[in-house]
């Protein structure tokens, strides 16, 4: 699973985003452990110092806790976790819409596109 940065926003909130994305999806499953700063520094080819600051934010949100010499661990809230997916969902959402509304579709087109698009998604 590669890392890729834009340039115009600090790494280390990109680094937040895609691992709330992957601690909602269960890539990081409730109660497990989180690499170390030092691996996924490596991993992601950042300085340790921006995994430090991301696992901070992380940790001070609720999303990450710290056992003391064992090291970092999803949190096992599942209320914070349930939020934090529609939270997410809710942004693409709104992503999709203002795209979509961008192309001149009103909200009612979109709703009947998103409809139809499920059909067809639950036929597969």
């Amino acid at each position: 699973m590669g890392w890729t940065f834009e340039g115009s926003r600090p790494i280390y909130l990109q680094m937040i985003e895609r691992m709330k994305t992957e601690i909602a999806a269960g890539f990081y499953a409730p109660g497990q452990k989180m690499p170390s700063v030092r691996e996924l520094a490596i991993e992601a080819g950042v300085n340790p110092n921006t995994v430090q600051r991301a696992f901070s934010e992380l940790e001070r949100d609720g999303y990450l806790h710290s056992e003391r010499t064992s090291g970092r661990y999803v949190t096992e809230d599942r209320e914070k976790l349930s939020e934090l997916r529609i939270s997410l969902g809710r942004r693409y959402i709104g992503e999709l819409f203002s795209r979509l509304g961008r192309l001149g579709l009103s909200t009612e087109e979109i709703l009947l596109a998103c409809e139809a698009y499920a059909k067809e998604e639950q036929k597969r």
